[in-house]
């Protein structure tokens, strides 16, 4: 048994996921008590025993779809299809025949099959290197805990809609159902031992506006039910006890932030121009239609990059071209008269619907993803290309290309749009015909050819993320090698320096739409080396036009030359960071 805590102060550093500060009593949730225990059934109650199991399915299947139609009516469609996936886990022919078989041959009750096997699909998921299908192990065993805990007849600690008083919830981790239907009126947060900045916990947290702090540890064992607690979703931090001196500095803190709030929103309608008039184009990255609204109320120019994919996850099928029509449209008619970036499928084969499952691919990360599907499978291109198409005579549409790697993929892709434009124009169906098209440069390879690439595409975008972690080989979701996931290493600035220098020999623009470029300590170094377009999340959208209308050019381009000259990752970003907080030290207060 772990130690009790003593009495007093104690600070716990964790991993921020939804921002905010609350201060409150604590509740503890320890893990679902189920003492499950395997049980032989006579041959008789083998029937009765796989109908008490479709009874809890049932049962579980009206929850979630309360749950999702909760969510809808509380944040929007796109968080509500999160639940999609919950239910095709709870439909899942695999897994339910392999209950029915340990059932029916084994002749154990329904709780114990159900259990072993719902376990041994999530530790898989959970084994795998894949952030993405890491985090789907989560999934799986929220589902299983409900499914699990009608067959037993419990109240799950999922209700927490009677708590006492407004509080912060302590646990193991909370499942996604839980945390979108939490009350915002009694939980003030909520801190785990694990969990991940891209789970959709994480996610829900930030759209219901709940400060939230993960990765802790076993945080649940060192802290005791009543205790008083500050939940700091900034900077990741849980303290204990809090002493008024704390609190006193918190609350300022806090003061400090609304204040900048009101600074940020005024600015909504200014231009991301510098003090000595460099204009930059600031745009927002989004996943969704609805998400178009946020680009507006942000003061955002535009999407930067639409992220198609919501289109494909989660579903059985492939989405039809009008399905995806429709989802272009509304982005481009919402965000008119500035550009709405679509970015084609951008998806490893490991994601791709259930009727393709045939073309898995074991290594989404360096295999069959992205550009490679679509070339590899004319029609699914196809079908998505003459969609951005028609949309575009809707409002100022542009193409992106992900994942190049080639001059042979950009032709081909080249090619492929040019025969959907002709097939249009057969049809009589309107369209831009003076749409821009251009590609990600997320791989080392492109940016080596970035000169040969940027004869043949109209602009060239960096993806950030994908170019560091290719570049230095690091998986940053990998808690063993995190640390080593540096933007600012040399060897990457290079690589970017190199794809703006070819573009501007060219005469085309650069943009950036990678975490980097919504981090303010690492936004002086991008305006120094050139770069056109800053597309971030619009939640970033006022804090990096802050900066920017507060940045000199002259400053940041000297950042640039030291940048390309250092040695040391770490040299290059506390620069950079000494020059944004120079300029803005309002946006790193209390950090």
């Amino acid at each position: 048994m772990p130690e009790r805590p003593s009495d007093g102060e104690r600070v716990y550093q964790g991993v921020p996921v939804s921002g905010g500060v609350a201060h409150g009593r604590v509740i503890v949730l320890g893990q679902s008590a189920r003492n499950i225990l395997r049980r032989e059934l006579p041959e008789a109650d083998v029937d009765a025993e796989l109908a008490r199991l479709q009874s809890a399915l049932t049962q579980t299947r009206r929850d979630l779809l309360e749950v999702q139609r909760q969510v809808e009516e509380a944040l929007g469609r796109q968080e509500a299809s999160v639940f999609d996936a919950h239910l095709l886990v709870l439909e899942d022919p695999m897994l339910l025949d392999e209950v029915h078989r340990l059932i029916r041959d084994h002749r154990v009750n329904a709780e114990s099959a159900y259990q072993q096997v719902s376990e041994k699909y999530a530790a898989a998921l959970g084994a795998l290197e894949d952030d993405y299908l890491r985090e789907r192990a989560a999934d799986i065993r929220d589902i299983s805990g409900r499914v699990l805990d009608h067959l037993l007849g419990h109240r799950s600690e999922r209700d927490l809609r009677s708590l006492p008083e407004p509080c912060i919830i302590l646990a193991p981790d909370l499942a996604p159902s839980t945390t979108a239907t939490l009350d915002r009126a009694h939980v003030l947060g909520f801190a785990t031992d694990g969990g991940g900045t891209t789970s959709h916990t994480a996610i829900m947290a930030r759209k219901l506006g709940i400060p939230a702090v993960v990765g802790l540890g076993d945080i649940t064992a060192r802290v005791r039910n009543g205790e008083y607690a500050l939940l700091d979703g900034h900077g990741g931090v849980l303290t204990i006890n809090p002493t008024d001196q704390t609190l006193f500095e918190y609350g300022q803190l806090k003061q400090r932030r609304a204040a900048l709030d009101e600074r940020l929103g005024a600015l909504r309608e200014q231009p991301a121009v510098t003090l000595d008039g460099h204009s930059i184009h600031l745009a927002a990255n989004i996943d969704h239609p609805d998400d178009t609204q946020a680009v507006r109320a942000c003061g955002a120019e535009g999407v930067g990059l639409f992220r198609s994919e919501f289109l494909f996850l989660n579903r059985r099928d492939l989405p039809s071209e009008d399905e995806q029509f429709e989802a272009y449209r509304r982005v481009a008619e919402a965000v008119a008269p500035n550009p709405a970036m679509i970015r084609t499928l951008d998806i490893g084969g490991d994601k791709l619907p259930a009727a393709w499952a045939r073309l898995g691919e074991q290594n989404p990360f360096l295999g069959w993803r992205a550009i490679r599907i679509c070339l590899d499978q004319p029609e699914l291109f196809r079908t998505q290309l003459r969609a951005i198409l028609r949309a575009s005579a809707h409002g100022r549409v542009k193409i992106m290309f992900p994942m190049i790697s080639s001059i042979a993929e950009l032709r081909g892709a080249n090619a492929s749009l040019e025969r959907c434009r002709e097939e249009l124009r057969d049809e009589n169906v309107p369209f831009d015909p003076g749409l821009e098209v251009g590609i990600m440069i997320e791989v080392p390879g492109a940016a080596l050819i970035a000169d040969v690439l940027a004869r043949e595409a109209q602009f060239l975008s960096i993806g950030t993320n994908d170019l560091t972690g290719y570049t230095l080989a690091v998986d940053r979701m990998n808690d063993r090698v995190a640390p080593l996931f540096a933007p600012t290493h040399p060897g990457v600035l290079r690589l970017i320096e190199m794809t703006i220098a070819a573009a501007r020999r060219h005469g085309r623009w650069v943009g950036v739409c990678g975490e980097m470029a919504g981090e303010p300590a690492l936004v002086p170094l991008l305006l120094g080396l050139g770069v056109d377009e800053l597309s971030v999340t619009p939640a970033s959208v006022p804090s990096v036009k802050f900066l920017l209308r507060r940045l000199r050019v002259a400053e940041t381009q000297a950042l640039a030359r030291f940048a390309l000259d250092a040695e040391d990752a770490e040299d290059v970003r506390q620069r950079s960071r000494a020059l944004a907080m120079q300029a803005a030290p309002e946006l790193f207060a209390g950090n």
